[in-house]
C-alpha cells in the first residue's frame, strides 16, 4: 500500500523546487508578508508564523503539527535536500519512493550525523549565547527530568544530527513537537533577547538542532541516514538526476 508522505520544504523566497509529488513547499514567516507565487504559508489554521525571525523554519514545522494530516512527514530546506550519490559523481535528490523505502527500513531519517571537533556545549558556547542553553537544561530538568541524562550526554559528546531534518511518522512527529515546542515556549519566557543582533535572534531554531538530538537518544529510535546536498548554485542544480 502506498504510504502518505509530506515532505516539507521550508522557504523564505521564491526558489528552486524538486520536482517530485513529495514535496510541500511552505512559505514560513509569510505572517504580515506579501508574495508574488503559489506557495502555502505557515500563518494560517494553528500557527506561530509572526515568531519566524526567532524560530526560523521551526513555524513551518509547527504549522504541519497542528493543521496537517499525513502518515508520514519530514522536513528539508529550499537550499538543502537528502540525497543519493551514484558512482561518487551524479547526484540524486530522493524522491517519494526514496522516503518510503527508508520508513521501511528505520523509524527516522536524518541527515549523516556530524562529529565536531568539540563538545556540543562549547561549540554552542563558541557561536552563541551559552546562557540559552544552560537554561534549556534547566527547563528540562524541571519539565521532562527523564531526558535530563540524555540531556548531559548530548551536550558533553561530539556528535550530534543537525539541519532540524529529518522523515517519521507524523505521530512519532506529534510527540516531538509537544516535547520541544514545550520546552521552548518555557524558555522564551525567560531569556531576555532584546539585544541580540539578527542572526542571534534565531536562538530557538540554534537551539531546536540540539534539542533534537537529545530527544533522538532518550527515544532509542531506529535511524536510518542520508547526504544532504546544498543546491544553492544554478550549476550544481544541473548535475543532480532525475
Amino acid at each position: 500500500m502506498k504510504k502518505d508522505i509530506k515532505i516539507l520544504v521550508a522557504m523564505h523566497k521564491k526558489y528552486w523546487v524538486a520536482k517530485d509529488p513529495v514535496y510541500l513547499p511552505i512559505f514560513v514567516g509569510k505572517c504580515g508578508r506579501q508574495s508574488d507565487w503559489q506557495c502555502i504559508g505557515d500563518d494560517t489554521g494553528d500557527n506561530i508564523s509572526a515568531k519566524n525571525p526567532n524560530f526560523c523554519e521551526l513555524t513551518g514545522l509547527y504549522w504541519a503539527w497542528k493543521n496537517l494530516d499525513c502518515e508520514y512527514i519530514g522536513l528539508v530546506h529550499y537550499r538543502r535536500y537528502f540525497i543519493k550519490r551514484f558512482l561518487g559523481l551524479k547526484l540524486h535528490i530522493n524522491r517519494y519512493h526514496d522516503f518510503a523505502e527508508a520508513m521501511d527500513r528505520a523509524d527516522v531519517l536524518l541527515p549523516t550525523p556530524l562529529t565536531l571537533s568539540k563538545t556540543v556545549f562549547d561549540q554552542y558556547a563558541e557561536r552563541h549565547h551559552v546562557k540559552d542553553i544552560i537554561e534549556c537544561g534547566k527547563i528540562i530538568n524541571e519539565k521532562y527530568p527523564e531526558y535530563i541524562n540524555d540531556f548531559n550526554a548530548i551536550m558533553n559528546g561530539s556528535k550530534g544530527w543537525f539541519f532540524n531534518m529529518f522523515c517519521m511518522k507524523k505521530t512519532l512527529c506529534n510527540r516531538y513537537c509537544s516535547w520541544l515546542f514545550d520546552i521552548l515556549f518555557e524558555l522564551e519566557k525567560r531569556i531576555d533577547i532584546s539585544d541580540y543582533d539578527m542572526y542571534q535572534r534565531r536562538v530557538f531554531g540554534f537551539l531546536s538542532e540540539r534539542l533534537f538530538t537529545v530527544w533522538l537518544h532518550h527515544e532509542n529510535l531506529k535511524v536510518t541516514s542520508q547526504e544532504v546536498y546544498g543546491v544553492e548554485r544554478a550549476w550544481l542544480r544541473r548535475k543532480l538526476l532525475w
